[in-house]
């Protein structure tokens, strides 16, 4: 019977185990009594596990006690074995719902008079070998006594029990106790001590309980940090977003702009003031039947978008969505979309209804429901890191927000929104981070404790203990002080948080970035090894890690950039990957980068240098005549130390947009491959081109006649036009990715295949690619718990070191 059990890879399905074979035995048997003592590993802190585990036993007439510890929760159970064997059952089965499970350890221990109560001891100290929970989401109960006028929390902005509200970003430390987290300052009242000592109440030892009386507050400031007099700084700011203006608010992780979304002077304001011409908004509604006019949505995308983490979701935009939210996303195919995740959204919503009673009205809610949907975009002026301390609110956001919605609860670790699309065979990370982190992805075995650094752009860092991996929140790109100072210090956290001091430090291969310079020198500072990753390695052994692969794998590396061990910037490669060794089978033919890094910046060079390479170099300037440098632009091709060589994809996509027309000049990374997917995705499925595609020697793949069909394009085609092309253009890249794969499988008899990179981002190719590489027998592994870009990075990078280790 699979009673107890360790979740595998992040998956809490149950297997059976040796300690299986304790049910229904009566080891330390005294006249049918018994005595077990019981070690949980897992998520088993903070949410309301030990009072579960109280319950059961009482219920079953079972004595002893329950304990945090370092590694979980401990348990010593006396009682009849039937009773025991129900127990054991029952642990499982009914835990709470925030729980996860991954490990029980059961000794026999003699058996005791089941006279004495089960009771709950205080936390044991000693080492902490435990795991932190992630923030969740209000829970319905606690919702129930929100919008309750007779309850005594009705409209408190920080209701929360042990089966929601924030952990991660609170907490200081392990294990989870309320003198560890910012919660700390706050001294509980007579009715929440109460609650809070109770094992029978749902919040019993809810670290952040609390109510009006002695918790924290809101206030709402003016533009200059002044606290305004409102009595209600709820009512105060949905008043504000209603004449348009825009409010820093303070959430879980940090602060968010907020404005209407149906507004587009406010919109076009937010943007002009936080300088994001074009990059898209997140929008939150209250419900997700308000979505139905401006998106589709499926059962998965439903489900994830009412799940605890509550994540930004990317849903397909329906036709009528840009005229009903001017200049929140334009140019794309998909609306990211978010519920409120906080007491605190939900009760701007419930401003917006007057009020209403009950929950009954959030069920009620459809596309006719009083209010607006909002505008919530991380206030990180500059791509900074997020704001999260109310000096520092008033301070970076000066000019940016008419007013502060903030509160006086520390938020001890900055967190950003999560965001994820319904992609091949499951969910597809985009950014992982509040919501998921810090949950670990269990590694294919034990090793080395690692921390990884991570890369430049969507830095994360990792580190591992045994044979799990902790990858921290979105750090973001280092390219500003503030984000180099935030990477220092998530690294700082992960260590303390988790007790870990590194065994091995690793890094990208590029010696530049800031984050290889810090692993540089912490690994100095250690005295421990510096193992350098290389940056498409460490893309695929990110999947190889969280799918368990330990045995030689294939892989496709679909990506922007990253440094080669030629010196040379590849970025579509074909790997094999033996433990911590890789092997370039092949990659694609090399495209010039004309002006170097400029060259992803502006999609137009990309085509240029597709045009010189098809002896049309005379067509650069009449065909990119708006671009003030064309006309220099061929003598740069010619030169090679300023248009250097690569093998990316990404500048494929690239190179694909400009010469359709689609995009010119890009305002954020990626934003040319978006909107060309978009056009494809508008326009479904197509053929390939035939003969669009060859493979070279030493297995180049060249996509040569493709491009040439795409520079046969006039720029100013229709709409229609452009989208055929482009769905074109991905169906017959999906289709030589898959044949290149599959050749080089059967050649290196090898059927696992491994995909990553910023490109795998990408579903159109994706579903496509994996359809084909199915149909060949393939067994394909797709990014899961990290997101395909370089936000998984570390994590590819701690496995790779963690594989040095092992074979020495």
């Amino acid at each position: 019977m699979p009673i107890f059990s360790r979740a595998v890879r992040g998956d809490c399905t149950p297997r059976t185990d040796a300690l299986a074979g304790l049910v229904g035995t009566s080891g330390g048997d005294q006249g049918g009594l018994a005595g077990h003592r019981v070690r949980v590993s897992g998520q088993v802190q903070g949410v309301g596990f030990r009072p579960f585990v109280y319950g059961l036993a009482r219920r079953l007439g079972l004595s002893g006690w329950v304990r945090n510890a370092g590694h979980g929760v401990e348990i010593e159970v006396y009682g009849p074995a039937v009773e025991l064997d129900a127990f054991a059952r029952l642990l499982h089965e009914t835990h709470p719902p925030l729980a996860k499970i991954d490990n029980v350890r059961v000794e026999r221990i003699a058996a005791r008079s089941c006279a004495d109560a089960f009771r709950i001891l205080p936390s044991a100290g000693g080492s902490v070998d435990t795991e932190m929970v992630p923030d969740a989401m209000v829970c319905e109960a606690c919702l129930a006594e929100l919008f309750d006028p007779a309850d005594r929390r009705y409209r408190y902005p920080f209701i929360n029990c042990t089966h929601c509200g924030p952990r991660y970003t609170i907490a200081r430390s392990l294990p989870y106790d309320r003198h560890r987290t910012s919660m700390g300052v706050f001294t509980q009242c007579g009715d929440c001590q109460c609650e809070y000592d109770n094992p029978e109440d749902r919040r019993f030892h809810a670290q952040p309980n609390a109510c009006a009386v002695c918790g924290p507050r809101l206030q709402l400031l003016d533009a200059d940090g002044s606290e305004l007099d409102d009595e209600d700084p709820i009512a105060a700011t949905v008043a504000r977003l209603a004449n348009g203006e825009i409010v820093a608010v303070k959430g879980i992780g940090g602060f968010h702009l907020v404005c209407r979304a149906d507004h587009p002077a406010a919109v076009a304001r937010l943007r002009q003031r936080k300088q994001r011409d074009a990059k898209p908004l997140a929008v939150m509604v209250a419900s997700p039947a308000e979505l139905d006019p401006v998106v589709e949505i499926d059962t998965d995308e439903h489900q994830l978008l009412t799940s605890a983490a509550r994540p930004i979701v990317l849903l397909h935009k329906r036709a009528a969505c840009d005229a009903l939210l001017p200049g929140v996303a334009p140019g794309l195919a998909w609306l990211g979309v978010m519920l409120p995740c906080s007491p605190l959204h939900y009760l701007l919503f419930h401003e917006m209804a007057g009020r209403p009673a009950g929950t009954q009205w959030l069920r009620e809610r459809g596309p006719e429901a009083p209010g607006w949907p909002l505008v919530y975009t991380s206030a990180n002026p500059g791509g900074e890191p997020l704001v999260t301390d109310n000096t520092e609110a008033v301070r970076r956001l000066a000019g940016l927000a008419d007013a502060y919605l903030a509160h006086d609860r520390e938020i001890v670790t900055a967190c950003d929104d999560s965001v994820v699309r319904h992609g091949v065979r499951g969910p597809s990370l985009v950014r992982r981070a509040r919501g998921y982190v810090p949950t670990p992805i269990r590694l294919p075995h034990s090793g080395p404790a690692v921390l990884a650094l991570g890369g430049w752009f969507k830095n994360t860092a990792c580190v591992t203990r045994g044979d799990r991996a902790f990858v921290s929140q979105h750090v973001g790109d280092l390219d500003s002080p503030a984000s180099c100072r935030m990477l220092e210090e998530v690294v700082d956290h992960l260590q303390r948080l988790f007790a870990i001091r590194p065994e091995r430090v690793a890094c990208d291969l590029h010696p530049d970035f800031h984050s290889s310079r810090l692993a540089a020198d912490l690994a100095g500072r250690l005295g421990v090894p510096l193992i350098q990753v290389q940056h498409h390695h460490a893309h695929l052994a990110a999947v190889q890690a969280e799918h368990g692969l330990s045995g030689p794998v294939l892989g496709i590396a679909m990506d922007g950039v990253g440094l080669g061990t030629d010196h040379t910037p590849w970025g579509g490669e074909l790997l094999r990957l033996d433990a911590d060794r890789f092997t370039r089978l092949g990659h694609l033919a090399p495209l010039a980068l004309p002006g170097g890094d400029r060259a992803a910046r502006e999609p137009w060079r990309m085509a240029a240098s597709v045009l010189h390479d098809l002896g049309d170099a005379d067509a650069i300037p009449h065909r990119f005549s708006e671009q003030p440098r064309a006309r220099g632009l061929v003598d740069l091709l010619q030169r090679e130390s300023l248009s250097p060589p690569t093998t990316s994809l990404g500048r494929y996509f690239d190179a694909a947009s400009g010469l359709l027309g689609v995009r010119a000049v890009s305002h954020y990374e990626g934003q040319a491959a978006m909107e060309l997917e978009g056009l494809a995705q508008f326009h479904g499925r197509a053929d390939p081109l035939q003969g669009g595609w060859y493979i070279g020697a030493d297995r180049v793949l060249c996509l040569t006649p493709l491009l040439e069909w795409l520079a046969g394009f006039d720029v100013k085609a229709t709409a229609a036009t452009r989208a055929h092309a482009a769905a074109v253009f991905h169906a017959t890249l999906a289709e030589a990715l898959a044949t290149w794969l599959g050749l080089v499988a059967r050649e290196q008899d090898v059927r696992d295949l491994v995909i990553g990179g910023g490109c795998a981002s990408n579903q159109v190719l994706a579903r496509d690619l994996d359809r084909q590489l199915e149909s060949m027998g393939m067994r394909v592994h797709w990014p899961r718990q990290v997101p395909p870009n370089d936000g998984g990075l570390s994590l590819g990078q701690a496995w790779v070191a963690c594989c040095t280790d092992r074979d020495g």
